[in-house]
């Protein structure tokens, strides 16, 4: 019951997606079809996968271990703790964060986890800022 609860749930979002997509415009063309179908072919397999979800035969759903729910609650506030400093701790360091504490969610030693969220923290902002010239924050802290 509580997948088609999230497949209706989700088919309202998808409807107001929807909306909202079908609204993007832009001052300019730069492409033949605008900005508008990218987002809104996402949207409507997004609608399909709910729809899927909510028309399929029930089965009976097994709950993961109490362990395992308190291990996705720190995931996601983890992820959260991460949008919320990106702009003030800077890229590196939020990223560097959040790879720590998702390895140590994974099992992973002390120090692996510490050497890589050094590694990708650093590494992946200069693959971004200086290879791809993605603007990324440094962080207020450095500034």
């Amino acid at each position: 019951m509580s997948d088609r609860i999230f497949a209706a749930i989700w088919l309202v979002l998808c409807g107001i997606g929807l909306i909202i997509g079908w609204g993007i415009h832009s001052e300019y063309s730069y492409e033949p079809l605008g900005p508008r179908p990218f987002p809104i072919a996402i949207i409507l397999l997004m609608t399909f996968c709910a729809l899927l979800l909510l028309f399929r035969k029930p089965e009976h759903i097994h709950w993961p271990e109490p362990k395992v729910l308190r291990r996705l609650l720190l995931l996601v506030i983890s992820l959260i703790f991460y949008a919320g400093t990106f702009e003030w701790l800077g890229f590196p360091l939020a990223t560097t964060l959040l790879v720590i504490s998702i390895a140590l969610l994974f099992n992973a030693t002390l120090p692996a986890a510490i050497i890589s969220g050094v590694i990708l923290g650093i590494s992946l902002f200069f693959a971004f800022d200086r290879l791809l010239d993605v603007t990324l924050p440094i962080g207020s802290l450095f500034k």
